[in-house]
C-alpha cells in the first residue's frame, strides 16, 4: 500500500502521553481506606482496588508528567503517521459517498492511546483492541495492537491494519445511519443467544463497510496493490470467533459468537470490495444460518 508522504487527517487526538489514568493522592488514600474496611467484612480488597481505579471521577485522575517520558521509536511514530493518513483517506471516501447520497458526513474523531483509555463508553485498557465508542463518535486504538495483529494473529503488512481502521470507522457509520441504536434497542428486548446474534450482523455490516471503503479508495487514489486485499482477508479470517476460540479454548461455542466466524468476515469485507454499494450489505434481512 502506498502511504508515505500523503495528506494526513487533522481529527486525531494522541492521548499517548496521558494514557493509563493515575490516581490523585487524596483519592489513592480514600481508596486504601476502603479497601482496609472491605478487608473486616470479609471482601476480597483487590477488587474494591480495581472497581475504584477503573471508576475515579475524571477530577480525581491526573496524567503523567509531561517531558519526562522517553521519546517514541521511530517505528512507533511512522505507524502513527500511517493511523492518520488512513483516517484521512476514510474521510475522502466517506465524504464522497455521503455526499452522492445528498448527506454530508460527520467525521470521526481518532484517539491513539497506550495502555488504558477513558471513554463515552466507560473505561478500557489496551486488551480489548481497537474499538469505536458511539457515546462520543471516536475510534480508540493501542498501536500496540498492531505488533499483535502481525506476531499473534499472523496478518503482517500495512493494509491489515488499514482495514482495522477502516472496520471501526464501519461502526461510525452504522452509528450516523441509526443502525447501532437499533442494535441496542432490540438487544434489550431479546435473550443473550438472540443479542449475541444481532452483534454478528452488525459486525459483519462493519466488515462489509471497510470493504466498501477499500473499493473506493482505490478508484480514487489508486495506491492498492494485489496483496493488499489479500493481506485484509487473511487478517479477516484471523479474527473470527471460531478461530480465536479455537485458540483460546481447544473447542468453539457457536452461540456465544459476537463478531462472525473467520469465513464469515473475510466474505463480507470482500463482497464490499467487489460491490462498492453501501446499500448492499444489509445484513440484518438474511437469515443468520445464511450470513
Amino acid at each position: 500500500m502506498r502511504w508515505k508522504g500523503r495528506e494526513e487527517s487533522t481529527n486525531v487526538e494522541d492521548q499517548r502521553r496521558s494514557s493509563g489514568p493515575k490516581m490523585a493522592a487524596g483519592g489513592g488514600g480514600l481508596v486504601l481506606l476502603i479497601a482496609v474496611i472491605a478487608l473486616f467484612l470479609g471482601m476480597d480488597p483487590l477488587d474494591v482496588l480495581r472497581i475504584a481505579q477503573q471508576q475515579q471521577p475524571i477530577g480525581n485522575v491526573q496524567p503523567e508528567e509531561q517531558g519526562s517520558e522517553t521519546p517514541f521509536s521511530k517505528e512507533e511514530e511512522e505507524m502513527a503517521q500511517f493511523v492518520r493518513v488512513i483516517l484521512k483517506d476514510t474521510e475522502d471516501v466517506w465524504d464522497k459517498v455521503f455526499a452522492q447520497a445528498g448527506e454530508r458526513y460527520q467525521k470521526p474523531t481518532l484517539v491513539l492511546f497506550s495502555g488504558s483509555t477513558k471513554s463515552a463508553c466507560g473505561y478500557a485498557d489496551k486488551a480489548v483492541g481497537p474499538f469505536y465508542c458511539p457515546g462520543d463518535s471516536k475510534v480508540y486504538i493501542d498501536l500496540s495492537f498492531f505488533n499483535e495483529l502481525a506476531a499473534k494473529y499472523r496478518a503482517a503488512g500495512e493494509f491489515p491494519r488499514a482495514y482495522v481502521i477502516a472496520h471501526e470507522v464501519g461502526h461510525h457509520i452504522q452509528n450516523l445511519l441509526g443502525t447501532s441504536d437499533e442494535v441496542s434497542n432490540l438487544q434489550q428486548r431479546v435473550g443473550k443467544k438472540e443479542g449475541n446474534q444481532l452483534s454478528v450482523r452488525l459486525e459483519l455490516q462493519a466488515d462489509y463497510y471497510a470493504g466498501v471503503w477499500a473499493h473506493h479508495l482505490q478508484k480514487m487514489k489508486g495506491v492498492l496493490e494485489e496483496q493488499d486485499i489479500k493481506q485484509a482477508i487473511v487478517a479477516a479470517q484471523a479474527i473470527g470467533d471460531d478461530r480465536l476460540q479455537k485458540q483460546a479454548q481447544g473447542y468453539v461455542v457457536p452461540d456465544s459468537f459476537t463478531h462472525g466466524t473467520a469465513e464469515q468476515r473475510a466474505r463480507w469485507f470482500y463482497k464490499g470490495f467487489k460491490s462498492g454499494d453501501v446499500d448492499g450489505g444489509n445484513t440484518f434481512e438474511i437469515k443468520y444460518d445464511a450470513l
